[in-house]
């Protein structure tokens, strides 16, 4: 009996291993993710595009305009785009090497030069109404006329020298600007405006407006993670990323060798394959094979993923923040998982003849392996809660909640998990179960499909 059984997961694994199709897939994951890593940094930026123009500030007290003329001067965004794509350097490099380091200091460089060029013109008393029009004119051609107006400032004295026994409120400026003005642009003109006005609210009441912001500013501390290996850096977005990255490489492996094994099932039935399969072996050795065939292309999937993360995570130098205990974990989780999913998927496939018909027996199985991506942000941000402990013991997708949070900073002790196990190996026991009574029957049923009713039927019928 085993033997047969092996002939057919032997026959199942190289089947679908050999096509081209699975190898340009699991190949063309992670090449989408590196081409991400290394392009969508270099390519999203949040520095306003060149522009022309004038910003016009209605200023009463006079003591303004010199701070928003200031932030808003080429050399000072040159200063700060600098700043910005040097931190977006050090990040690229690190992961892209030489390569992305070249690639991005041209970046900077036209970052730099492509700056705003905006006039920031002080006015005294005029009319709003009338200064307001000016930011409805088109603006001209290139090299014809002045540049345009792009945003009206009006501030009022009492934004800075309030009345005996007012409160200074927050927002004490009125900014108009033109149609379809860049919001990076009036974000930094907004951030001129507030800056200026704090900074001369400060000195107009006798302190030293840069020695306040510097005892005001406390940079935040990495905190050093104390490991038996010794101290080491902690990794915020690493701590974010991980448990996602788990639950991704647990819920692919799983989906994508369970629907194999339901698309293979379905194609031996269309094309009466299943009826010469079934004069040498049993329907329970076929469904046996089948099942441990398609597990092995989703552990194959499963350790290309993770060796190519732990590549990764060491050239990164990120290696010793994963715990080894949890690629025990993720593998035996996928055992459970896939038993569970391929058991039913193994059902459907046997119960139907054609692609089609199987899609409304498998919406539910999909939809209820859909909500660990729906429960993921609860659960990361509070994996011992009520809810995240609640949510590990039910099955089936108990494995994915339990792996997002033995993932996480704050891992649940291990007396919840090997209930989690046992319970989880509880539900593939019963779901291989009820496969092997549908899959009895279904296998050399044809016609109309069944629904979920008609299976419970055919299963109660075996009893």
């Amino acid at each position: 009996m085993m033997k047969k059984i092996f002939v057919v997961a032997r026959r199942e694994f190289l089947a679908t291993v050999t096509a081209k199709g699975f190898l340009l897939g699991i190949l063309l994951t992670p090449a989408i993710v590196v081409v991400m890593v290394l392009l969508i940094p270099r390519l999203v930026t949040q520095t306003p595009p060149r522009t022309d123009g004038e910003v016009a500030v209605l200023d009463s007290s006079g003591e303004v305009v010199d701070g928003i003329r200031n932030w808003l001067s080429p050399e000072q965004f040159t200063r700060r785009r600098e700043a910005e794509q040097r931190r977006l350097q050090e990040i690229t490099t690190a992961v892209g090497g030489a390569a992305a380091e070249a690639a991005i200091g041209t970046v900077i460089k036209r970052a730099v030069e492509e700056v705003p060029r905006i006039t920031v013109t002080a006015l005294a008393e005029a009319d709003i109404e009338k200064e307001k029009d000016l930011l409805k004119l088109p603006p001209p051609k290139p090299g014809r006329g002045a540049p345009p107006r792009l945003a009206l400032v009006v501030i009022p004295d009492e934004a800075l020298r309030p009345a005996t026994g007012e409160k200074i409120s927050g927002a004490v400026y009125d900014l108009f600007v033109r149609s379809k003005l860049d919001d990076r642009l009036i974000n930094e003109i907004q951030t001129a405006v507030a800056r200026a006005l704090s900074t001369t609210r400060l000195r107009l009441a006798g302190f030293d407006p840069e020695r306040v912001g510097a005892l005001a500013q406390v940079n935040r501390s990495q905190p050093g993670v104390v490991t038996p290996a010794g101290d080491q850096k902690s990794n915020r977005a690493l701590n974010a990323v991980l448990p996602v990255a788990f639950m991704v490489l647990l819920l692919i492996s799983v989906l994508t060798g369970a629907s194999g094994l339901m698309t293979t099932t379905i194609e031996e039935k269309s094309n009466r394959v299943v009826e010469l399969l079934l004069s040498t072996v049993t329907a329970m050795e076929l469904m046996t094979g089948k099942i441990l065939g398609q597990m092995s292309v989703g552990m194959l999937i499963l350790v290309i993923y993770t060796g190519l993360g732990l590549v990764a995570l060491t050239t990164l130098a990120f290696g010793g923040f994963v715990d080894p205990l949890l690629f025990v974990y993720l593998v035996v989780f996928f055992i459970l998982s896939y038993t569970t999913v391929a058991a039913l998927m193994a059902a459907i496939g046997a119960a139907v003849s054609d692609m089609r018909d199987a899609q409304s027996l498998m919406m539910p199985v999909m939809t209820v392996y859909m909500l660990p991506w729906l429960l993921i942000a609860p659960v990361m941000s509070q994996p011992n809660s009520l809810l995240s402990t609640v949510l590990s013991f039910i099955p089936p997708f108990g494995n994915f909640v339990m792996m997002i949070r033995l993932s996480t900073n704050t891992p649940p002790p291990v007396w919840q998990v090997i209930p989690v196990i046992l319970i989880s190996a509880a539900g593939a026991y019963a779901a291989l179960r009820f496969a092997a009574k549908v899959f009895r029957i279904g296998l050399l049923m044809f016609g109309k499909p069944p629904t979920f009713g008609t299976l419970i039927r055919w299963v109660r019928m075996s009893n």
